[in-house]
């Protein structure tokens, strides 16, 4: 995907180079930025940068999409500067914003969270769920940044370069939305450096291609590789552009970030139910989840707007710092999860109604890739909730998870089985 690379290389340049704090040989390193390439196929961008920054060789750039080689052609966390995979579009942003929660409420540290888009995946809904829930809780050590080329994959992008339109969206979902040049590096030098008591919008008209003599904002070449006398020529019109080659070395972060252990979490005392008392599973569930609660400050609880179904209530009672409104976006609280549980620093739990949880089947998939160590907990499941009718009852949500690799399914029929599957299921991988 060269020319997605293209109109992000200003960018992924000012980005790396100038504004984020961060130590190349320990990339996650917990007091480290964080930043989330959304639009993953633009991935080799991402794997020049670490390899200017000195984290990886030249020469194994040559290795790209080769099956015994880590450079897959999408960000995946084999490589140890990738927190989650992506890929699958409209979902990094989400991700990023489970980062920077972590980072503002449970780290309470200084590293920032970035994260990178294109146009084409803002078609996406998830990508609106992220930034409403941004806008809501402020998350004023978030910035997006959207790589507004104006080419989709087969067509141009809905809005094309009407940026302020763009910047008009944001701003109603509580974000501070800033229009820049996006191959202008004086330009994002300054609006990286706007900090502001919410989530910041970099708003980039870009250009696809940018560079590439009779390829630039031309149609019909995304994702096509340039023919070999055509990329040479273009490697040696860049290379002459280039004033200085003096390399450059990224600041390093300040080590706010505290240590954290989640291993080995016990609960601090054994079930307490009597023989033949009558517990719903759900509730045995808010029950376990509470008390864990108290064996570790790092077990956190999400839910969909459903706490007083699922029993996540009786968490967020008992910890109701650690506790995670996602509204009714199972999507986004997915990802959210998945982003607070990256680099150890939590572990999540994220609840609903079983069956809501088939609606975020992909993020849950993408979760999976990420190798991601979160808890979903779905209630009413199966016909039990039959007054309701078809649409509440979680039936192939069973199968769903199944079939998703390195996942662990647990299916408890009482309360003291609920609880053991709770403790178990926060210890397993």
């Amino acid at each position: 995907h060269p020319t997605s690379c293209c109109s992000a290389a200003e960018i992924m340049s000012v980005l790396f180079f100038h504004t984020m704090r961060y130590k190349v040989q320990d990339p996650r390193n917990a007091s480290n930025d964080r930043f989330v390439l959304s639009k993953g196929h633009a991935a080799p961008i991402l794997y020049s940068v670490w390899a200017e920054a000195g984290f990886l060789q030249e020469a194994e750039l040559l290795n790209l999409r080769k099956i015994d080689s880590v450079l897959e052609g999408h960000p995946v966390p084999r490589q140890a500067f990738t927190d989650v995979a992506t890929g699958s579009l409209g979902q990094g942003l989400g991700a990023a914003c489970g980062m920077a929660y972590t980072g503002k409420f449970f780290d309470r540290a200084s590293y920032r969270v970035y994260c990178l888009l294109g146009d084409g995946e803002l078609s996406e809904g998830s990508v609106w769920e992220a930034m409403a829930f941004a806008g809501f809780y402020k998350l004023d050590n978030l910035v997006a940044i959207f790589d507004i080329n104006r080419l989709g994959q087969s067509d141009p992008a809905p809005l094309q370069h009407h940026v302020e339109i763009y910047q008009k969206r944001c701003e109603a979902f509580g974000w501070h939305a800033i229009i820049v040049d996006g191959h202008s590096v004086e330009e994002l030098c300054k609006a990286f450096g706007q900090a502001k008591h919410q989530p910041t919008a970099i708003i980039a008209k870009t250009f696809k291609g940018k560079g590439i003599s009779g390829v630039e904002d031309k149609e019909s070449w995304h994702g096509k590789p340039l023919p070999k006398n055509m990329a040479e020529q273009v490697i040696q019109e860049i290379d002459d552009r280039i004033q200085n080659k003096k390399k450059l070395s990224p600041a390093l972060p300040e080590e706010d970030a505290p240590i954290v252990n989640i291993r080995n979490i016990k609960m601090p005392s054994p079930p307490t139910y009597k023989v033949g008392e009558k517990w719903a599973t759900r509730k045995a569930y808010g029950v376990a989840l509470a008390k864990l609660g108290h064996a570790n400050d790092r077990v956190i609880a999400l839910d969909g707007d459903t706490k007083n179904s699922t029993f996540s209530e009786l968490f967020k009672k008992e910890h109701p710092s650690r506790y995670i409104e996602c509204f009714i976006a199972e999507q986004n609280m997915v990802s959210i999860a998945v982003g607070c549980a990256t680099r150890d620093r939590t572990v999540a739990f994220a609840s609903t109604f079983a069956t809501f949880f088939s609606r975020a089947f992909d993020q849950i998939r993408m979760a999976a890739i990420s190798e991601s160590n979160i808890n979903l907990c779905g209630s009413h499941c199966g016909v039990s909730i039959g007054e309701d009718g078809p649409s509440q009852m979680g039936l192939e949500d069973l199968c769903m998870f199944r079939a998703i690799p390195t996942s662990t399914v647990f299916y408890p029929s009482d309360a003291v089985a609920t609880e053991k599957a709770v403790e178990i299921a926060a210890n397993t991988k």
